[in-house]
């Protein structure tokens, strides 16, 4: 049975759509037919982070309004088989999106594909009440601040009141994601812990994504980042994914590793 799955956060530039990005193609990588869904109306990422800007015909509104099929504005990626994307409007209001027409679309897509993912807008208004309401689960993405944690609180009281589940008394399997983390800076009380965050927000860590210029240079490349499997974000990411399918891995990249010299000359890619 397909699974609707939202990542969102309260707070922008926390990395939803990043993170929609890595965590989508790692499931398409594992043989799960996936689509990306950008419920950013107005202001359109998820397609620039993926590579496909240019192969943008149709959009979410042009289907929702019926002024276009559902076959005719999926994206296929060229680089992982059973990975598709539907990119949001640039030209349309948030206001254009409708229950009625998102629910059309979600269950035509789940007769097609195992993972659906929203990548939800920043901020609580209606474009983000819309990508969690049809959602089965959630993952909230936050950074390790406070001012991003207290946001992803609300976040979930949300979740437990303002989607579908929620109206039949029935809960949104709610996972946090902690990105741009920094164990060096934590150590040294710049940042907050894994365990401050894991204590604030009180739902299940299933990934921590390391501070790493290999995302961005990932994303002004159009390639997710988790196709550089050398890079440290790339793995967090494919354990993410591994973790959210039911795998057991370790939790990496959370402790503060002291480096010599030498270790600092010629060590591992960031």
């Amino acid at each position: 049975m397909a699974k609707v799955v939202v990542i969102t956060s309260g707070k922008g530039g926390v990395g939803k759509t990043t993170s929609c990005a890595s965590i989508g193609t790692a499931l398409a990588m594992q043989g799960h037919r996936t689509v990306l869904i950008d419920f950013d109306v107005g202001l359109r990422n998820l397609d620039l982070v993926m590579g496909c800007e240019r192969r943008v015909v149709y959009d979410l509104i042009n289907i929702t309004t019926g002024e276009a099929k559902l076959s005719q504005a999926l994206i296929r990626d060229k680089r992982v088989d059973n990975l598709y994307m539907l990119p949001a409007s640039q030209t349309r209001d948030k206001d254009a999106l409708t229950f009625e027409g998102i629910e059309l679309v979600i269950n035509e897509l789940k007769q097609e594909f195992d993972f659906i993912l929203c990548d939800s807008p920043a901020g609580i208004e209606r474009g983000a009440v819309m990508a969690m309401y049809f959602a089965d689960e959630a993952i909230v993405v936050t950074n390790p601040e406070v001012s991003s944690v207290r946001d992803s609180d609300r976040i979930i009281g949300l979740l437990d009141s303002k989607t579908r589940r929620a109206e039949q008394g029935e809960s949104v399997r709610t996972c946090l994601l902690v990105t741009r983390y920094d164990p060096e800076r934590v150590e040294h009380a710049d940042m907050m812990s894994v365990q401050d965050i894991e204590e604030i927000l009180a739902i299940p860590l299933s990934g921590v994504i390391p501070e790493s210029q290999a995302v961005l240079r990932a994303s002004n490349q159009g390639i997710p980042v988790v196709h550089d499997s050398e890079s440290d974000a790339g793995q967090a990411y494919m354990d993410m994914a591994a973790r959210f399918l039911g795998e057991d891995r370790p939790m990496r990249f959370i402790d503060f590793e002291r480096k010599g010299l030498f270790s600092r000359m010629f060590g591992g890619r960031r």
